[in-house]
């Protein structure tokens, strides 16, 4: 039991004050949880997954390590960042999205992008997902709600990697695009319907809180298990802040929103991957990011580290 200095006459616990501050136990390798949860994990639970880079990293170690990852679409390019063809989901109003897309209530006024050069066919809605022709297009949709419901009722976990605030904006229906890129966006098609802008907590509160509703309704034996990715944001579409500090903006609002979510279910846990990356990694002395042209992502080191504790916690191991 460490002891404040300060105000003698108050106790903590070892994980409630800073890591080798004052008389109080040295940094160690594993982040200090305040208790181990019940949140438990093990090899036969239905793990799904979703969200930015990061939430790459995830599934590759869960089906590394031989847990029941849930994978569908299998050969389908924009299912190997997650459970299902939602390929990378950056922000939580692709995610409420998809949710709402599987479950019935998604009719965005423009469904698909045309390039008007290629006539090449692109879901605004996932990252850079084409198709040859429209008929195409709608057939594999279709296939592919079916697979996103399959994965997100059958999970008994479900990962949410929260990446970003920023986003781009249908300003007449509010639906959001995955990301300005792609062909249709450079064979210059008509952007002028979309516009930027940075999201703020409530609103990010509240498609967790959509997200809730509906996993609820579908699946009300899933639990959530939210965590925000450590990987920075490349670049800023912002001309008032630099990068470094949009980014530092995104994952302050999505930890905040993170812990308010967790703390008002009992079904939500929270797991502090990016905590450990740019804290926990930083006061044992690492960097935690990776070294060349892409030194905005974690480094596998980092990566590791994380893993590490995730298993220990939620599933009592601690093997990589």
């Amino acid at each position: 039991m460490a002891r404040s200095q300060m105000y003698p006459i108050h106790r903590f616990s070892t994980w409630q004050v800073w890591p080798g501050s004052y008389d109080n136990p040295p940094i160690s390798e594993y982040y200090p949880f305040p208790e181990r949860s019940d949140f438990a994990i093990d090899n036969t639970t239905p793990i799904a997954s979703m969200g930015s880079c990061f939430a790459r990293e995830i599934r590759k170690r869960l089906i590394k390590k031989g847990y029941n990852y849930i994978q569908e679409e299998r050969d389908h390019p924009a299912s190997v960042h997650a459970s299902a063809a939602w390929e990378r989901t950056y922000s939580i109003f692709s995610m409420r999205q998809i949710f709402e897309y599987t479950f019935g209530s998604f009719d965005p006024i423009i469904r698909w992008w045309i390039s008007p050069e290629t006539q090449t066919v692109q879901d605004p809605f996932r990252r850079v997902v084409l198709y040859d022709n429209l008929k195409q297009a709608r057939k594999d949709f279709k296939q592919h709600i079916s697979f996103s419901r399959k994965a997100l009722t059958k999970a008994r976990v479900i990962i949410l990697t929260l990446g970003m605030t920023e986003v781009w904006e249908d300003q007449e229906d509010q639906t959001v695009i995955c990301v300005p890129a792609g062909p249709y966006v450079n064979e210059g098609g008509d952007m002028d319907r979309y516009r930027f802008r940075v999201t703020r907590y409530l609103e990010n509160l509240e498609n967790l809180e959509r997200i809730h509703t509906l996993l609820h309704l579908h699946n009300p034996e899933c639990k959530i298990l939210i965590t925000v990715s450590p990987v920075q944001l490349w670049a800023t579409f912002r001309t008032d802040l630099d990068v470094i500090s949009a980014s530092c903006n995104s994952k302050s609002t999505l930890r905040a929103v993170a812990d308010v979510f967790a703390s008002d279910h009992d079904n939500v846990s929270y797991f502090p991957a990016y905590e450990m990356a740019i804290l926990h990694s930083v006061i044992m002395g690492k960097n935690p990011f990776a070294d060349g042209k892409e030194n905005f992502h974690v480094s596998k080191e980092t990566v590791d580290h994380i893993m590490e504790q995730f298993f220990t916690f939620y599933a009592g191991k601690n093997s990589l």
